[in-house]
């Protein structure tokens, strides 16, 4: 599985309008939803407040990868934000967020998000965030996510 897979091009957001990390994780979760509709949105904005509430997803190098556990989620999808002027996280290197790769999943995927969780963090380790923030348009961003596996 490639993170291609799990960004689905209209979950990938160029411009993101929020200011807040909570404003950027319901734009993100519209994001999802228009993806998959059958995802709740009030159940998944809880449990990634939840799930930041016990640490900050905001790893370093501009980067947060929100993430969390949902019941009536089959699989695992995601969406990417991204804010031109910077976003105040709480990141752990105290530096504002400009890439945000949002990760939803189930409990039957929960066993393969440390996988992906490590295809992320290779990513992150890589000139794709650099790129991804560059990018022009949505398949841009789809085919730099592709590479991952």
């Amino acid at each position: 599985m490639t993170l291609g897979d799990i960004f689905d091009e209209c979950s990938i957001k160029l411009d993101i309008e929020a200011e807040t990390k909570d404003a950027v994780f319901a734009e993100l979760v519209e994001a999802i939803t228009a993806a998959h509709p059958e995802f709740d949105k009030v159940e998944m904005l809880a449990a990634l407040r939840e799930r930041e509430q016990k640490m900050s997803t905001g790893v370093a190098a501009g980067i947060a990868i929100p993430h969390c556990c949902c019941a009536g989620i089959t699989t695992m999808a995601g969406a990417i934000g991204i804010s031109r002027a910077g976003i105040e996280y709480d990141a752990l290197d105290h530096k504002p967020v400009h890439v945000v790769f949002m990760l939803v999943m189930g409990e039957a995927a929960r066993e393969h998000h440390l996988g992906v969780l490590n295809q992320m963090f290779s990513l992150v380790k890589s000139e794709a965030p650099a790129l991804i923030r560059g990018a022009k348009n949505p398949q841009d961003v789809h085919e730099i996510l592709a590479r991952f596996r």
